[in-house]
Parts: C-alpha cells; sequence; structure tokens
C-alpha cells in the first residue's frame, strides 16, 4: 500500500491538509468514482470487441484506491509529474496517464473549487507558452526598499550603490503593450540592467 494512503487510513483527520477533503468525503468519493468507472467500462464492454479477455494484459502497479488518491494529491498539490510519479513508485509517464484518466471522472464528483487551481495552471502555461514564442518581450529590473541585513555578507548582496539603500530585486518580464506581466523572478545580484530580448 502507498505510504500515503496508509497514513490516511492511520490518520483519517488529517486527510483533508493532504488532499483538500475530508476522510469521509474522500471513502465516499472513492466508491462513487468506482461505480461511474465500472458503468462506463460495462457501455464499452457493450461495442467493442476484445482481443484479450477482461482481467488480462499488463497487471496495474497501484490499486484503484491508490490512483484516485494520486489524482486528488495533485488536484491539491500541483506537484510536477515526475515529483508525484516518485511520491507514488511509478514512473512520471505513469504519473501523467493515471491523473489524465481519472480526472475526466472526478470532474463529474468534485466540487468546482478543486478543479479551479489546476485548470488555471493549465491555462497560464498554454498563455505562457503563447507568448514566449510570438511576441517580443520587455525585461526590466525593479527595487524595493528592505531592512538593512545584520549580517555583513547579507548586507553586501543586498546593497544598492544607484538607491544608496538595502534593496529586494525584482526582474520582470512583460508584453510590448505593458498590460501582461509574463515573468516575476526576485534577484539579489547587483546587475540587471533593462534590455529588449526577442524570443524564438
Amino acid at each position: 500500500m502507498n505510504k500515503t494512503l496508509e497514513y490516511i487510513y492511520n490518520n483519517p483527520k488529517q486527510t483533508k491538509r493532504i488532499v483538500g477533503i475530508t476522510y469521509e468525503q474522500l471513502i465516499k468519493l472513492i466508491e462513487n468514482v468506482k461505480r461511474i468507472e465500472k458503468e462506463k467500462k460495462e457501455e464499452i464492454a457493450k461495442t467493442e470487441k476484445r482481443l484479450i479477455k477482461a482481467g488480462g494484459g499488463r497487471k496495474k502497479t497501484l490499486t484503484t484506491e491508490e490512483e484516485i488518491l494520486l489524482t486528488l494529491y495533485y488536484l491539491h498539490n500541483i506537484p510536477s509529474f515526475q515529483l508525484l510519479g516518485i511520491h507514488f513508485g511509478i514512473s512520471e509517464s505513469s504519473a501523467n496517464n493515471i491523473f489524465h484518466y481519472w480526472i475526466d471522472i472526478l470532474r463529474e464528483l468534485l466540487p468546482p473549487s478543486l478543479l479551479e487551481q489546476v485548470k488555471k495552471n493549465e491555462n497560464e502555461y498554454l498563455w505562457v507558452k503563447e507568448i514566449l514564442t510570438e511576441l517580443e518581450l520587455i525585461v526590466d529590473t525593479t527595487e524595493q526598499s528592505r531592512e538593512r541585513p545584520s549580517e555583513y555578507e547579507e548586507q553586501k548582496k543586498y546593497y544598492s550603490g544607484k538607491k544608496k539603500n538595502h534593496t529586494f530585486k525584482n526582474q520582470v518580464i512583460t508584453t510590448p503593450n505593458g498590460k501582461e506581466i509574463a515573468v516575476r523572478l526576485p534577484r539579489t545580484k547587483r546587475r540587471c540592467n533593462s534590455r529588449r530580448k526577442r524570443t524564438n
């Protein structure tokens, strides 16, 4: 059994912190997901001509409960699929495939709030990918005053000769019209000049 699922079974009160829903909701959700998946498989079986008998083929590494937990864990924590695979003892591609298999069923059952974050992330990724390949971007740096660090080495990192003060530096990449910020990165090094950059 996966350690996360085992931990949840032994510590049900911690379930919401791990996957965003209570233990009771998780158990009910797993039951409903299994029911819906069974119904979908039965519908497919009515029109499908099988070359391999039911139950044949490659054996699954994770149980159904573990696969559902994997999907919920991703929705709540948004890790990379590489880290998700490591966490559940499977490959990155398997984690990706499992998530996309179950998410279609879970969309019918989960409250919208649990799906909004991953949906937003997907949209933002596609938007950033588009502007990074099609638009000319402007890169600039801003400085924000901060308290003077107590350690001398830290003071050197954050001291700005231009501002004659200790500051945070943030690098901002924006579209030419200045309305959309593509990337905002914190910086501690003192060297950063405004420049135009075309990305291909």
